[in-house]
């Protein structure tokens, strides 16, 4: 089967996961330094477990924290290293159409095949995914889902006609149709990113208020289920090794991973292994 993915040469893959690791210590040095939580998540967590590092053909790093150190963040880093980074969110760039925040280093730039025609200041980056309450009310939780990751998935399509799939085929072909037309509809009625970010944001960050809940969650994954945590499997946190430094991941991280991968400590067969392999990539100048 063919690969999923076009491959890097190793200089270029080797120089890449360098700067990631480079903006990953800034990250943890403005977390520990303001006692903030965050932990690895995805394939950093299995990157960690099972490479001691970077999976080998990967070229991102995956960290999470709760939305209220989140947002103590994004402060800090404009006091402390706004000469460095750009924080690009959709908040701050409304064309960025993910609800993700990615810090990306200033000089450089890291765009996708799917994000090509995007107007933002996409440099390489470190992925950081805010995680909000879950309410502990089934039905409560479930329309949450709902709702957040549908406006999520609608803040995408705003933007691009044509999103990335995981199916091929005529399925295929039909979910584009529609795509492109409410893309269409959306742009000729004029709705805007920023109103649609709002029910995203609202949808997702609904519980926030609540003292605790059992659970956490990045619901406006690919599935609003995937990204969840049982709060008792994150706590106490535990260290691990990644690369040449000590990162903090949840402290049962086993059982977010199995829930998302199946037995993550099985290689995947070659054609399965993916990466972000960029439609532009730019170094910083030496």
């Amino acid at each position: 089967m063919k690969k999923q993915f076009k491959e890097y040469d190793e200089e270029t893959l080797k120089k890449l996961q360098k700067l990631e690791l480079e903006i990953l210590k800034d990250f943890i040095k403005v977390c520990e330094e303001h006692q903030l939580v965050y932990f690895g998540i995805a394939g950093t967590g299995i990157g960690a477990l099972r490479h001691k590092g970077f999976i080998p053909w990967d070229d991102d790093i995956d960290v999470a924290m709760p939305r209220e150190d989140y947002d103590k963040l994004m402060g800090y880093i404009d006091e402390e290293y706004s000469d460095k980074y750009i924080v690009l969110n959709a908040e701050r760039y409304p064309n960025y159409p993910l609800m993700t925040t990615r810090l990306c280093l200033k000089g450089t730039e890291f765009k996708e095949e799917a994000l090509k025609e995007i107007d933002a200041p996409m440099g390489i980056f470190l992925d950081i995914y805010a995680y909000d309450k879950v309410s502990d009310d089934p039905k409560e939780a479930k329309k949450q889902a709902w709702d957040a990751w549908f406006w999520s998935k609608v803040l995408i399509l705003r933007s691009i006609p044509f999103p990335m799939l995981g199916f091929t085929g005529i399925k295929k072909k039909i979910v584009h149709l529609i795509c492109g037309i409410v893309h269409i509809l959306m742009v000729i009625f004029r709705i805007s990113k920023k109103w649609i970010h709002k029910k995203a944001y609202e949808a997702t960050t609904r519980f926030n208020h609540y003292e605790k809940t059992l659970k956490w969650n990045y619901i406006c994954d690919t599935d609003p289920y995937i990204s969840t945590y049982n709060v008792a499997d994150i706590f106490p946190l535990q260290k691990l090794q990644y690369e040449d430094i000590m990162m903090n991941f949840p402290g049962n991280i086993h059982a977010n991973l199995t829930n998302m991968y199946g037995d993550y400590m099985q290689l995947p067969p070659e054609e399965k292994r993916k990466n972000h392999y960029p439609y532009a990539l730019k170094f910083p100048e030496q």
